[in-house]
């Protein structure tokens, strides 16, 4: 079973160790861990970032499944590229696994990062006067319920580990549900 390695991981200054990490992870399980950084790329060409588009995309095209890393980055919520890669695939009925490693609520960590008003009515928005999501979610609606209904529900720990960018319980626990998955037979599209 290929398993696509969706996540900001790829920005990490140890990116290729965090990718070769997590493909051992995956051959432990009996999985095979496919990780964009795998892509034979040439940067220096105008075409860099399509090669890396079409490389991911047919990655995914040849993988099963996604364990996609949604801890926030760079905001209050996952990786843009991460959450298109996610969709790619539930789109596609693939089986959908997620973790974040920062457990907050979506409007907590929003709260971190803007003044937050809560109105009379109970709707909260931010200083911009623009509604803030508040549904005591991990993350954005859309993200959460993708991996409901196309797998799992997003793995998260307890509180965050010191490390949130190299700490991979979460990641892991993905894996046992998805060997625990295969090993009970279910279909790994949709229907399950």
């Amino acid at each position: 079973m290929n398993v696509y390695l969706a996540g900001p991981d790829v920005f990490l200054p140890d990116a290729v160790e965090i990718g070769r990490i997590k493909a051992d992870l995956c051959g432990r399980y009996g999985f095979k861990g496919l990780f964009p950084l795998d892509n034979q790329i040439d940067p220096s060409s105008g075409d860099a970032s399509l090669q890396i588009f079409r490389g991911n995309e047919a990655m995914m095209d040849r993988a099963d499944v996604i364990v996609a890393n949604l801890t926030p980055f760079r905001g209050p919520s996952a990786d843009a590229g991460t959450v298109y890669e996610l969709g790619y695939m539930a789109g596609r009925s693939k089986l959908c696994l997620g973790y974040s490693n920062d457990p907050a609520s979506y409007a907590d960590r929003v709260a971190r990062i803007a003044e937050i008003e809560k109105r009379a009515d109970g709707q909260m928005v931010d200083n911009g006067g623009l509604t803030v999501e508040n549904f005591d979610q991990i993350d954005n609606l859309m993200i959460v319920h993708a991996l409901e209904m196309h797998g799992y529900p997003i793995v998260k720990p307890q509180r965050a580990p010191s490390d949130i960018w190299h700490d991979l319980s979460s990641f892991e626990a993905c894996l046992r549900l998805l060997a625990e998955h295969k090993i009970e037979g279910r279909a790994l599209r949709l229907g399950r």
